[in-house]
């Protein structure tokens, strides 16, 4: 009986910990994002007709900038980084129709503060703003095997939606960048739009095997398809040099992330920590539809130590993922220009140290403190 509580709770605690938010950091727009197929990683402990709510909070700073995997410290050294500041928060629901299919909905909502020289005329430093809600998901999400057969381990697939409720159009005042210098409104900047005009479909995956004593190892990861091009906004980078008109309205990026690692149930009843590695990032070029338009691709690999406690339905958990490399990768546009003009041509990003992460997790069950299966012991 004891073996079965551990392997519970361990599953619990983990797939909870694997699971956290996938969030931006910095001006690559890797958007904050909850995989669809997992809301709180508590849908393998739902028995059928169980809900889970929860809530997931990230924060990031973005300062450091980088070209390719090299930084450019004298952006900080002279005060002409840009510095993005990120509040997001997701509300979750989860519904399982039975103990292996699950379906969630996620309503995410944002506040940016982004400050920088460079779109205010190159002599003030001035901040936009952005907030609201951001593109809502919908998705669902199966377990392979059945929970009698699942002792050692399991592995979900998930599928969703992704719908364009969030604003891609978000406009702030920006200063000398009119006639004689006048203030004009104009669209942030693409990474603190809250959405970016984009259907999309996500696949996701998260896995668990149990390893020895209370140590497990976690997977997840999806990725987000989005065939639309461009979205119509125009960014004035045109204004800053005529070479860049090809970069004159934003792109409908894809998106990507990937995290794996290992976990200990602590011998602090409820507790569990997690280390583990996570690659999140804007490829290039979209695997459906073109890939026009202004984007800032890239990725970001970070090591990843998480905690987590449990109480009866409660669960809260923190990870805080450290950035170890940081990429901006030649777009298509950079490309573009460089074959036109014969100079190499490679646009920079600003990326954080690290991120914060912290969820809240609700269990509302039928049977309160009941599963409707066991482990094997």
């Amino acid at each position: 009986m004891k073996t079965c509580i551990l392997t519970v709770f361990a599953l619990f605690s983990l797939i909870f910990l694997a699971n956290q938010p996938l969030s931006a950091q910095g001006c690559v727009a890797i958007r904050h994002f909850s995989s669809c197929g997992s809301v709180a990683g508590q849908n393998h402990m739902l028995s059928s007709g169980d809900w889970t709510i929860s809530s997931n909070y990230r924060y990031f700073r973005s300062f450091r900038h980088f070209r390719g995997t090299e930084e450019e410290p004298d952006r900080v050294a002279n005060n002409t980084e840009v510095v993005n500041l990120a509040h997001a928060l997701d509300i979750n629901l989860t519904y399982a129709f039975a103990t292996r299919f699950y379906a969630n909905m996620t309503l995410p909502f944002v506040y940016f503060d982004r400050s920088s020289l460079y779109e205010h005329g190159r002599t003030e430093r001035h901040k936009s703003f952005a907030q609201g809600l951001a593109d809502m998901r919908i998705g669902a999400g199966y377990w392979l095997f059945s929970p009698e057969k699942s002792a050692k381990g399991n592995l979900a697939l998930g599928l969703g939606i992704k719908l364009p409720t969030g604003d891609y159009n978000a406009k702030d005042e920006f200063y000398n960048v009119g006639p004689e210098g006048q203030t004009e409104v104009r669209p942030v900047d693409q990474s603190i739009q809250p959405g970016d005009g984009g259907v999309g479909l996500t696949i996701d995956f998260q896995g668990v095997a149990f390893l020895a004593d209370h140590w497990s190892a976690y997977a997840d990861g999806f990725y987000l398809i989005n065939p639309r091009e461009t979205n119509g906004t125009r960014t004035f980078r045109e204004t800053l040099n005529p070479i860049l008109q090809n970069e004159s309205i934003m792109s409908v990026p894809d998106q990507y992330a990937l995290r794996a690692g290992i976990a200990y149930t602590l011998p602090i009843q409820g507790a569990a920590f997690s280390l583990g590695g996570r690659w999140e990032g804007v490829p290039v070029e979209d695997l459906i539809g073109g890939s026009e338009g202004f984007r800032r691709p890239g990725y970001v690999v970070s090591v990843e130590p998480g905690i987590s406690y449990m109480r009866d339905r409660l669960t809260i958990s923190l990870n805080v993922p450290v950035a170890l490399v940081r990429n901006r990768l030649q777009s298509v546009t950079d490309l573009e220009t460089e074959k036109l003009t014969g100079e190499p041509r490679h646009g920079d990003a600003a990326f954080a140290d690290y991120l914060i992460n912290a969820g809240l997790a609700w269990r509302i069950s039928k049977k309160v403190g009941t599963f409707d299966y066991q482990f094997e012991e």
